[in-house]
């Protein structure tokens, strides 16, 4: 009994292992782009198979006072449009397939909306995300780079 205990252990921590140096798991991290007006700060996670990104910074974050973080009035959720923008968890359901991730959703507090989402590694810090309605072609594409 002890020995299998032992060995039903070694083998759930090899594979809990295994499971944190997914090639998918690459996107995690903290992320930063400035390749527009509005300059962004997020972080990536892993949660249940798939990629969430948790709004940190934004250059369009915060009132005129540049301390008081915005609230989000434009949510087609009533509920939530009392909340700050900060910290808000925006991009959802990214999954990893064929060395791509896809089928997420991204939410715009300027604008209230929500937008399909793909996203590719260029290289080690170099991520490119894609938001559109519809077909991605009909979308737009920003660059970000890895801070963390």
């Amino acid at each position: 009994m002890r020995n299998l205990l032992f060995t039903t252990a070694l083998i759930w921590m090899a594979f809990a292992a295994s499971a944190q140096n997914l090639p998918a798991d690459k996107i995690i991290g903290v992320w930063f782009s400035e390749d527009s007006d509005v300059k962004l700060k997020f972080e990536i996670y892993r949660s249940e198979g798939k990629y969430f990104g948790k709004l940190l910074w934004a250059s369009t974050m915060f009132e005129a006072d540049g301390k008081t973080p915005k609230k989000d009035p434009k949510n087609p959720d009533k509920n939530l449009r009392n909340r700050s923008r900060q910290n808000i968890v925006n991009l959802r359901d990214l999954r990893y397939y064929q060395g791509e991730y896809e089928g997420g959703t991204l939410y715009n507090p300027d604008d209230g909306r929500t937008y399909n989402v793909k996203a590719k590694l260029k290289s080690a810090n170099e991520l490119e995300f894609r938001g559109y309605v519809g077909i991605s072609l009909l979308g737009r594409t920003r660059q970000f780079k890895r801070i963390q």
